[in-house]
């Protein structure tokens, strides 16, 4: 079973808080990642290992025509 890692940023982008999960799928990962979030959380981040494979808000990039 992996171990994901659950990151919660402030609205300044700095980690606040982060624990280990043991489930079975990304899935139930970002389940998990949701259902304990505190309301103070602006982002939240899933890793497994060092792939992050899920973020919320997503990062939008722009690209401009110059």
């Amino acid at each position: 079973m992996p171990a994901y890692e659950i990151h919660y940023l402030n609205d300044a982008g700095e980690l606040a808080y982060k624990f280990t999960a043991d489930v079975d799928s990304d899935g139930r990962a970002k389940v998990l990642a949701h259902a304990m979030k505190l309301p103070s959380a602006k982002r939240i981040e899933v890793w497994n290992g060092a792939e992050l494979v899920y973020a919320r808000p997503a990062l939008v990039m722009e690209l401009r025509a110059g």
